[in-house]
């Protein structure tokens, strides 16, 4: 293994998660391909710059938390990532349902404007929520609740 490279990618693991689809397409970059290519990803798994259970944890806490993404949107980034569907699964143990609808009701509470609860208005709070990956009978039953 070339010591300029495995410096380059061991800062690159080193500096946040990152699954094996990141880091391969980082090693294609770099002119690293096959059989060299596997070596450094095994070499990164042995030692523990890499690991696709704290990558999906660490991405799952991090959209959830910082971005308000639902489990739709979370789980179909992941697969684009190809993690696998186990991985996936567990990382969003994370997050419990009393958190996860009370985090909806917030969102949903902050978008709607007292003074307007039209159907325009809750047909527009419906599709960002659906774009940021929460789930359409969750939004609906959260409106219903705030919107008498």
């Amino acid at each position: 293994m070339e010591s300029s490279v495995k410096n380059k990618i061991e800062h690159y693991c080193a500096y946040q998660e990152r699954c094996h689809f990141d880091v391969k397409n980082k090693l294609n970059k770099l002119g690293i391909f096959g059989n060299q290519l596997d070596e450094y990803i095994c070499y990164l798994i042995d030692e523990n710059f890499l690991s696709e259970t704290r990558y999906s944890e660490a991405f799952v806490r991090g959209k959830y938390n910082y971005n308000s993404w639902g489990r739709n949107k979370i789980k179909m980034k992941l697969k684009s990532k190809n993690i696998s569907e186990w991985n996936i699964n567990n990382a969003l143990k994370q997050i419990t349902e009393e958190d996860y609808e009370n985090k909806l009701y917030k969102i949903c509470e902050k978008q709607i404007q007292q003074d307007d609860t039209s159907d325009e208005v809750k047909n527009k709070i419906i599709r960002s929520l659906i774009q940021k990956g929460w789930e359409m009978d969750l939004i609906i039953k959260c409106l219903n609740r705030l919107i008498k």
